[in-house]
Parts: structure tokens; C-alpha cells; sequence
């Protein structure tokens, strides 16, 4: 049973600030443990409900901030900058399961701790088929692409409801509640590595009722930037319609196709971003 964990930052209990979560050196140090922590919980709670195999994509930032002679399971270890399939790299159907640890909420919605869709110097918020989504919801379709079920996500009280609002069945660990985009109550560490290790488990003892996300396809993602210069940026890539001043649209039964196209949105505009 191979399970398939894409780890962000943002929501590991204790982060309310961007320097906590830049590195290097600083405040950095101190909080990249506390998710190499989050994330060994996560694969111990797996190991005690029987999962024998690991990949584990480092997708905050330049995605190389745990240590893989650190990581539990003999997990894999996935980093670099570049992926064509970005938070979702290396995912396919060969997974029983998708683990989202330490995500944030989205741009566009509620109050959340260092929230942001990607890219938050170029996206005000995105759409997925009419629903707020942020990077979990985004995400959630590559996993629909291949089968696979999203079982557990961590980070705060918001991240939690935008995954349910895809994956109704998810189990969502919540170890700080956002008071604000910079500031949180959160748990202390030990308290927060133990509910997910305990979510973990209990989301790999209930893979048999597991289902893959709930999004209807064809699917539609609409996406608003913070200027007009943006919008018109991404109708470049081929399949991007305009849709108003700070907004375009991306529609295609193929779920993993349509996250390409929108990873190319976020790689093309940044180049004009502020």
C-alpha cells in the first residue's frame, strides 16, 4: 500500500509569518523541523495502519526544505524547483492514497494564516466549478486524474473547509485555528504531530469507503488576477479564455490536463507579477 504525500508549509502549527517559512537561515530553521515533524507523523500514522511505501513531494517554495535521511517509512523524496506537475509531481495510479500536510487556505477566501493560490502576487482567487478552492482544491484534480483518493489534509480550520467542500470524505486535521492572515491560535507541536498521527491512520484504516475527489467534469477553473496585464498574459496558453477584465477561464474533461494548463498560467504570469 503506497501512500503519496505532498507537503507545503504554511500550515504547520506555530507558522504566522513568511519569514518562518523562507529560508535561509533565521526563524527558518526552527519551524522547517517542526514540519519535518508534521510530516513524520503523518507517515507513522500510516505505518500503524499498514502502508508500506512513501513518496514524499516537497512542494513549499524551492521545494528542499526536509531532510530526507530524516524522513520515517524509507520515503522517497522528491525535491527540486522545477516539476512539470508541480505539488502534485510523481503521483499516478500505482497510490492507494494523497496526504496534503501543512496547506494554507486560499487567496479569495476566508481569513486564513499566510494564505495564497499559488502564486499570491499574481492571483486574487480561482473557481473551481463555481467553488472558492484554494491549492488543496486545485491539487485535488490530479488526484481525480489518476484514481486516488485524498484521505488527509493538515493546516488550519479554513484549509480544512475548502478540502471538504472537494473532498467530502476527507479527514481533516486541524492544529491552529487562523485568527487572521498573520496571525493563529495553534496547538503546541507534540499535541499537533499527535493528531496527525492518529488522522493518518484512521484515514488509511478507511481507504475501502475512500472515493476520489467530487468534482464534476468537465471541469472549470475560473481564475482572477490582481491586474489586467495578467489576465491578458495567460490567453497566450491555448485553451485560456478571457472573461472579463481581471479574469480568464479553463474548461476540460480531462482533470490533470486542465491542472497543466493552469500550472502554465502560474508559471507564465509570474514573470510580470509584482
Amino acid at each position: 500500500m503506497k501512500v503519496y504525500l505532498s507537503s507545503d508549509m504554511e500550515g504547520t502549527a506555530g507558522v504566522v509569518d513568511w519569514e518562518q517559512c523562507r529560508g535561509p537561515g533565521g526563524e527558518y530553521e526552527h519551524y522547517r523541523r517542526l514540519l519535518q515533524d508534521e510530516v513524520n507523523a503523518a507517515i507513522a500514522g500510516a505505518v500503524d495502519a499498514g502502508a508500506t511505501g512513501f513518496l514524499v513531494n516537497d512542494s513549499h517554495s524551492t521545494m528542499q526544505n526536509l531532510r530526507p535521511g530524516e524522513l520515517l517509512g524509507n520515503a522517497r523524496y522528491l525535491s527540486g524547483r522545477h516539476k512539470p506537475m508541480y505539488m502534485m509531481e510523481g503521483l499516478d495510479a500505482s497510490f492507494a492514497a494523497v496526504f496534503l500536510v501543512s496547506y494554507h487556505g486560499s487567496m479569495g477566501g476566508e481569513s486564513s494564516t499566510l494564505s495564497h493560490t499559488y502564486n499570491p502576487r499574481a492571483i486574487a482567487r480561482v473557481l473551481l466549478n463555481g467553488v472558492e478552492v484554494g491549492e488543496s482544491g486545485i491539487n485535488a484534480l490530479v488526484a481525480l486524474g489518476h484514481g486516488v483518493p485524498v484521505v488527509l489534509v493538515t493546516g488550519d480550520d479554513t484549509t480544512a473547509a475548502e478540502t471538504r467542500a472537494v473532498c467530502p470524505g476527507v479527514t481533516a486535521v486541524v492544529v491552529k485555528r487562523s485568527v487572521s492572515r498573520f496571525a493563529a491560535d495553534s496547538l503546541h507541536p507534540a499535541e499537533a504531530c499527535r493528531l496527525i498521527r492518529e488522522g493518518a491512520a484512521a484515514a488509511v484504516r478507511g481507504l475501502d469507503g475512500a472515493r476520489p475527489p467530487a468534482i464534476e467534469l468537465p471541469a472549470t477553473l475560473e481564475v482572477t488576477f490582481r491586474n489586467a496585464d495578467l489576465a491578458e498574459m495567460a490567453t497566450r496558453i491555448v485553451g485560456v479564455r478571457r472573461t472579463g477584465t481581471l479574469a480568464v477561464s479553463i474548461t476540460d474533461a480531462d482533470p490533470v490536463e486542465l491542472y497543466r494548463t493552469f500550472v502554465t498560467v502560474v508559471l507564465l504570469t509570474r514573470g510580470i507579477a509584482e
